[in-house]
């Protein structure tokens, strides 16, 4: 939170940080939808935001929701599971068990939207890549049954169909940092 790290990257002293030719972009989702902006349809067909004007309404909306209802309860329990013991702290189990209750009410709401649907919004899109970077950690270490309750088979295939992605599995190769911690 240097007084030059404020001024020329981030005014709230965060990560994630974009720079790209000369532009600079902080905010992870809106990064995101630069970069779907700025490359859609150059390198692969793939469709992150629909040109489709309620399509993308759709879009915008689960991105909404992932950042309203369902990251919070899974930050603070992949906080728990994960960057305390990166810090040297103990975990809190009673934070991992209100975490879990939270994070379980909103899968049962994602398991009545998923009804019919292997996406968000019908065809992947950006809706359902900002809903993966927690869940991957959650998953990743040791919390798995959330996303794989036999009693939400839709949320279930969700998760297989993001996970089974050649891009995503891409991603998991690549960085160890959504790899299971020991």
């Amino acid at each position: 939170k240097t007084p030059e790290y404020l001024a020329e990257k981030h005014p709230f002293g965060k990560i994630p940080v974009l720079f790209d030719d000369g532009f600079r972009i902080y905010e992870s989702r809106a990064i995101a939808r630069y970069l779907v902006n700025k490359y859609q349809g150059s390198k692969t067909s793939t469709i992150l935001i629909p040109s489709d004007v309620q399509k993308a309404a759709l879009v915008d909306q689960f991105v909404s929701v992932e950042t309203s209802y369902f990251t919070p309860p899974l930050q603070k329990l992949v906080y728990q599971v994960v960057f305390t013991k990166f810090h040297g702290r103990t975990t809190d189990p009673e934070v991992v068990k209100e975490s879990r209750e939270e994070i379980n009410k909103v899968l049962d709401v994602y398991e009545k939207i998923l009804e019919g649907k292997d996406y968000l919004v019908d065809e992947f899109s950006l809706a359902d890549i900002v809903h993966y970077p927690y869940a991957q950690y959650a998953i990743k270490n040791g919390h798995d049954d959330l996303f794989n309750d036999p009693k939400r088979p839709n949320v279930a295939r969700w998760v297989k169909n993001i996970t089974n992605r050649e891009s995503w599995e891409k991603v998991i190769a690549k960085h160890d940092l959504f790899k299971a911690k020991e």
